[in-house]
C-alpha cells in the first residue's frame, strides 16, 4: 500500500493505510518497543514500497508491511532453527502452514497477516524466539 517514495509512513499515514488494523499495529509497535525491538521504515526500490525492518541490536527479527485492513509480518528461519517454531505457544494454523512451507534458498519464510490485536501475541512469541537464536 505504501508505495510513494516521497511519503514516509508516519502515524497519520499508517492509520489511513491500515484502517481497522491500525489498533493491531499500535499494539504490535508497543509490544516490540517493550521487547527492545527497533522498528525502522525504509523505502525499497526493488519492491517499490515502504517496509518496516524490525531489529534487535543488529539482528533482523522480522519485516512488516502495511496493507488495506491488515499488517503482513515476515519471519525467516533456517532449516536448523525451523524445528523450534513447532514448540512455540502460537496458533496451530501458523505451525501447520510453516511445517508445509518450502525453503526459499537457505531460508524458510513464515508470514502472518495481522488484523486483530489478539494476533500480536503470536507475532511476539515468534519475535522472542528469533531474538534468542544465535
Amino acid at each position: 500500500m505504501l508505495n510513494d517514495p516521497d511519503i514516509k509512513p508516519d502515524a497519520d499515514i499508517l492509520k489511513k493505510a491500515l484502517g481497522r488494523a491500525h489498533a493491531a499495529y499500535e499494539t504490535l509497535a508497543a509490544a516490540a518497543g517493550a521487547a527492545g525491538l527497533e522498528m525502522t521504515w525504509n523505502y525499497y526500490k526493488d519492491g517499490k514500497a515502504w517496509l518496516c525492518k524490525v531489529v534487535y541490536k543488529k539482528k533482523t527479527v522480522f519485516w512488516l508491511s502495511a496493507w488495506d485492513g491488515y499488517i503482513k509480518t515476515g519471519f525467516y528461519f533456517t532449516e536448523k532453527t525451523r524445528a523450534g517454531v513447532a514448540g512455540l505457544d502460537v496458533d496451530e494454523n501458523i505451525k501447520t502452514a510453516f511445517a508445509r512451507a518450502g525453503a526459499a534458498g537457505k531460508l524458510v519464510p513464515l508470514s502472518i497477516n495481522v488484523s486483530r490485536k489478539a494476533q500480536v501475541r503470536d507475532v511476539m512469541a515468534l519475535a522472542e524466539y528469533k531474538k534468542a537464536l544465535k
